[in-house]
């Protein structure tokens, strides 16, 4: 990493000025593992406590101590040099038993399953539901509107969604396709979706442009493509998650995702009047892009929370280690950090102040939020090459001289 902003409890993650408070946010790491299952993790409830719990790999954690560790199929640790078997995870309650379930994309291009939560120490049943996910960011959100989650991906070259027959979501999900047939493909980087033209209704995102959903989805019709560079200006690499809001204020959806997976660059693209987008660089391959002087490498997951309850969303994302292993893509061994970036409005526009968690755990393929602990604050769990942690966040108010001590430095 060419250069890695410092200020640690854990990690100095952040600070806000509440009333007349100043209150410093900051996390405490706990570590569920140290091996590698899976770069994937969900947050869910899979002992109907109304509490919590944390899923990574083949073992559910028990919140809110998250000390009792349950498993969901035969646990295989695999080699830091290779891959695991669980991409992406996400909780659901599929079958309405009041246990959420788990959904997992274990590898691009291959089937996609779901564990069904048997609500005791009993093996979880595994349903293959979905034949192909490609994509390296697949996601499992509500894209239609009916409050019910898809997998939104690409399959065989086409850009679309698997939905849930939940009548029975043990039956195979139906592909449905959006788009014409592309060059997309089973490690194609970035995916994302939001309603971008205000209509109201989610649209699905790709480094290329974006599809408008129509108004009526009956006979699975191709979605209106609308061409725009998500990226770095080139046709090569691509990024995460893509994610969507109104970054600016200015009541217009925006996009913020990384720019090459395993290289550099994060970005918020700013939705103009005529529908285009213009890019504003956040971090890049060197330390002087960032007004901070934050610079890392394999930004591959991100996720948007409001990680200081200011109302403004906030980017968490960090480093891939090894995503390729010790000697793939640029500086593989420097340390795996983890961010969340404070969105700031200022009267020159749109701030994202870096705040570092932790530099030994960086993210998987994916970075999972929610709240393990109950007190509304949002915590963040990754699972990855490093293994299984979860970092809760804390508040506690301090005076003028520790809020100012903890804030990151412009260059």
């Amino acid at each position: 990493m060419r250069h890695l902003l410092s200020c640690s409890l854990i990690a100095i993650a952040g600070i806000a000025s509440a009333a007349d408070n100043l209150v410093l946010h900051t996390f405490t790491k706990q570590r569920l593992s140290d091996q590698f299952f899976s770069e994937g993790s969900a947050v869910g409830d899979f002992n109907k406590d109304g509490v919590m719990d944390v899923a990574s790999g083949p073992y559910w954690y028990a919140g809110p101590d998250l000390t009792s560790k349950h498993t969901i199929y035969p646990p295989k640790p695999f080699d830091p040099n290779s891959y695991s078997d669980a991409f992406l995870m996400f909780a659901h309650d599929l079958n309405g038993d009041g246990f959420d379930d788990v959904v997992v994309v274990g590898w691009p291009g291959k089937d996609g399953v779901w564990f069904e939560n048997p609500g005791n120490d009993m093996p979880w049943p595994r349903h293959v539901v979905m034949d192909v996910v490609d994509n390296e960011s697949a996601m499992y959100v509500d894209l239609t509107g009916d409050g019910k989650p898809e997998m939104l991906c690409n399959r065989g070259g086409f850009v679309g969604y698997y939905a849930v027959d939940w009548s029975d979501p043990k039956k195979a999900w139906s592909w449905k396709s959006v788009s014409e047939k592309g060059a997309w493909h089973k490690y194609t980087h970035g995916i994302g979706h939001g309603d971008l033209n205000g209509d109201g209704r989610s649209d699905i995102l790709l480094r290329e442009g974006w599809w408008e959903q129509p108004a009526s989805l009956a006979g699975d019709p191709v979605w209106k493509f609308h061409a725009q560079d998500f990226a770095d200006g080139t046709d090569k690499g691509g990024g995460a998650q893509m994610l969507v809001d109104d970054v600016d204020g200015d009541k217009r959806a925006d996009v913020i995702t990384s720019l090459k997976a395993h290289e550099w660059g994060l970005a918020w693209f700013q939705q103009q009047a005529d529908g285009t987008f213009k890019r504003h660089l956040i971090i890049g391959p060197k330390p002087e892009d960032s007004p901070y002087g934050v610079a890392f490498s394999q930004p591959h997951a991100l996720a948007l929370a409001d990680m200081d309850g200011d109302g403004l969303k906030d980017i968490i994302t960090g480093k891939r280690w090894w995503a390729h292993g010790p000697k793939g893509d640029p500086n593989p061994n420097d340390p795996a950090v983890l961010y969340w970036f404070r969105r700031e409005q200022t009267a020159t526009g749109v701030l994202f102040v870096p705040h570092l968690v932790d530099d030994d755990s960086g993210v998987g393929t994916q970075v999972t939020i929610g709240d393990v602990t109950g007190d509304g604050k949002t915590d963040i769990i990754v699972g990855n090459k490093k293994g299984t942690a979860v970092f809760r966040s804390m508040a506690k108010t301090v005076d003028d001289a520790a809020w100012k001590a903890a804030q990151p430095v412009r260059k």
